[in-house]
């Protein structure tokens, strides 16, 4: 039972960080305006996307969806 626990966490991490990376990358920019060109405080939201990734997922295909 720890092992799947163990396993899960680190699958859940591995896509928070899939997720945290591409956001970064080419999803702020879209959704957000304001954060064109501000590189130097997108490594400080890393750590809340990668535990956040659901909701950060979620709220990305709904803006998008409205733009």
């Amino acid at each position: 039972m720890a092992e799947l626990i163990v396993q899960a966490t680190m699958w859940y991490g591995v896509a928070g960080c899939i997720v945290a990376a591409v956001f970064l990358l080419w999803g702020i920019d879209r959704i957000d305006p304001g954060a064109s060109g501000g590189y130097a405080f997108r490594p400080l939201l890393i750590p809340g996307i990668v535990l956040l990734w659901p909701f950060v997922l979620v709220r990305w295909i709904a803006l998008e969806s409205h733009s």
